[in-house]
């Protein structure tokens, strides 16, 4: 095509939005028929660069609507309006077992779109391309107050949304990689929710003392949460994924301290001691108790390790695992059939027999995802099918998961869990005047 016969139009709206909001990307002006190539790049913090595209036609008109026209190829095929985002993948010659996190909420997610002539599918460095637009994807809406916590000997960041308040509350866990990451409780802020990203495993008095925390360092921050003026002291959920959702439950059920108004779990179980916290389950998970079924540990032919097994099948001794029918506030499960992580599945539905059993099943929802992995996160979020763990040596863990069945996962998931948090940490839908606010009105 010849550029002087043809000035070609992309545009992507909107340019600038949160992370969980869908954008319409738009080509124009090109020969009918044209075959484009419609790429995202996106460069992480730590320098690592990923990649997606789709294969398009030109329709007569000579357009292009990614949020209507199939897809043909590429790192997605068919209809995929957000495809550019949740299919990105690193770019090839990556090491392998990479994870995309935002680390920094304050800046926003910058992906490059742009368009490339013909049906492409390496090489995009080296080529021209036709048009190209910067859209940012954004965890923090203006508004958001971030406020780092050190109280109490916490490692903790809380997000407040835009507006005098006062909020419902909400304490974000995170896995057993440790960190302090913000981004989702950045992105439940944004919806409305006050929100508090806790570091439990790795948090700064862990790494001057050598000792892991207690139910004590959970509980203050359900106090730091509960006692903030801007925080309904009586509407406080809890969020936890994978061992995230081990303590949520731990504390759920057994704190005489933390109240919740509702729990979310994703991606975990209630299998663990119920004597003890952290300590105690994380040498449970080390101990033969375990590693007695190590010999179920499966290797597929990438010598990708799945853990799984580990824990099946589910115990029925009670004193090593948590009693759920003393469950008083509704609790809603998320997991991934294909999770090769945690028996999560399994865990759901023994969950569900002891709350049938003790009959307060009336309190509990279970998300249920055919094909999806361990790691189900905000939507749109690239699907990790394995990952570097570093344990007593680094390890290549499966996580599980199909990418488009996962993908789906995620939007139908985070979706759910905002509705099953607004029902319960809301009286009426007119009490969060964010729920349902765009990226450009809150702007406004």
């Amino acid at each position: 095509m010849d550029s002087k016969q043809c000035c070609v139009k992309l545009s992507v709206q909107p340019s600038r939005g949160l992370l969980d909001e869908k954008f319409i990307v738009l080509v124009q002006s090109v020969p009918p028929g044209l075959q484009l190539t419609v790429h995202a790049l996106h460069q992480c913090e730590d320098g690592h660069s990923w990649e997606a595209f789709g294969h398009y036609t030109a329709d007569a008109s000579g357009n292009v609507n990614v949020s209507e026209d199939p897809s043909l190829g590429g790192t997605y095929s068919g209809v995929e309006p957000m495809g550019l985002l949740w299919s990105l993948t690193p770019i090839p010659g990556s090491k392998p077992g990479l994870r995309m996190r935002k680390m920094n909420v304050q800046t926003p997610m910058e992906v490059t779109i742009s368009v490339y002539q013909g049906h492409q599918t390496e090489g995009f460095m080296d080529q021209v391309a036709l048009a190209g637009v910067v859209v940012e994807r954004w965890y923090m809406a203006p508004g958001v107050r971030r406020i780092p916590i050190t109280e109490d000997g916490l490692t903790a960041t809380l997000f407040l949304p835009p507006g005098p308040g006062p909020f419902p509350g909400l304490l974000d866990l995170w896995g057993g990689e440790g960190k302090l990451l913000e981004y989702r409780a950045a992105l439940f802020a944004s919806h409305g929710i006050a929100s508090l990203a806790l570091d439990y495993l790795t948090p700064e008095i862990t790494m001057e003392t050598g000792k892991m925390v207690d139910n004590k360092y959970v509980e203050a921050a359900y106090r730091v949460l509960q006692q903030h003026p801007q925080v309904l002291d009586s509407r406080i959920a809890m969020l936890g994924l994978s061992l995230g959702a081990s303590v949520t439950l731990k504390m759920a059920a057994y704190s005489q301290v933390v109240k919740l108004r509702c729990a979310v779990c994703v991606s975990g179980s209630h299998v663990q001691p119920v004597d003890g916290f952290l300590k105690e389950l994380l040498l449970f998970c080390q101990s033969e108790k375990i590693f007695q079924n190590a010999g179920k540990t499966r290797y597929n032919e990438e010598n990708q390790v799945m853990f799984r097994e580990l824990l099946l099948p589910i115990p029925t001794d009670p004193s090593l695992k948590v009693d759920v029918g003393r469950l008083q506030c509704p609790l809603l499960l998320v997991v991934g059939e294909d999770d090769q992580n945690w028996p999560a599945y399994e865990s759901a539905m023994d969950m569900k027999e002891m709350m049938e059993r003790a009959g307060n099943s009336h309190l509990l929802t279970v998300l249920s995802y055919l094909n999806a992995g361990h790691l189900i996160e905000p939507p749109y979020t690239p699907h990790f099918e394995q990952f570097l763990l570093c344990l007593v040596f680094a390890v290549m863990a499966l996580w599980g998961g199909e990418t488009l069945a996962h993908s789906r996962a995620q939007e139908d998931a985070w979706r759910k869990t905002l509705v099953f948090l607004r029902e319960n940490l809301y009286a009426t839908a007119a009490e969060n005047p964010q729920c349902n606010l765009t990226f450009t009105e809150l702007q406004m």
